[in-house]
């Protein structure tokens, strides 16, 4: 859990390069890798806390294998989905706001029950612990590509 806030911090450190854009890297914003970033930290973390863990049930997955083992997402293979896209105009405003509701949840992770689960697209149902390893992914997976944006 360390590990996720230490990413979301880094997040926030990025917010005064919100309007920065290189379409060598990507056609987003800074602003809009952090937000959305946020937002699916935000949204995960409620799928969790709202799921019955008696349905969860592990089973093998070999993409969540690679990508867990690996620690990286690939670029582009994946769009986001709509509900954790940034929705309108990025702003240091609604960056702030969005970061004050994840740090809300970040505290309400740690509580959730170990089978507590969120149902991933690709990687199928992630519990508490495999949900935690990929927002940490998905999160440092965004600040890569924040890096390349700024020129880090």
């Amino acid at each position: 859990m360390i590990a996720l806030k230490t990413l979301v911090q880094q997040l926030e450190a990025q917010i005064p390069n919100e309007a920065v854009i290189n379409p060598a890297v990507t056609t987003s914003t800074v602003g809009w890798q952090i937000e959305h970033a946020l937002l699916t930290i935000n949204q995960i973390i409620r799928t969790v806390a709202a799921s019955n863990p008696a349905d969860y049930k592990w089973s093998f997955n070999l993409m969540r294998t690679v990508v867990f083992f690996r620690q990286r997402i690939p670029r582009g293979k994946a769009k986001a989905p709509k509900v954790v896209q940034p929705k309108d105009h990025v702003t240091t405003a609604t960056i702030t706001a969005v970061l004050a509701k994840t740090y809300e949840l970040l505290e309400v992770l740690p509580t959730l029950e170990t089978n507590n689960f969120f149902p991933h697209p690709f990687f199928g149902k992630l519990n508490k612990k495999q949900t935690i390893t990929f927002l940490n992914i998905h999160t440092a997976h965004h600040l890569h590509i924040i890096k390349d944006i700024v020129g880090a």
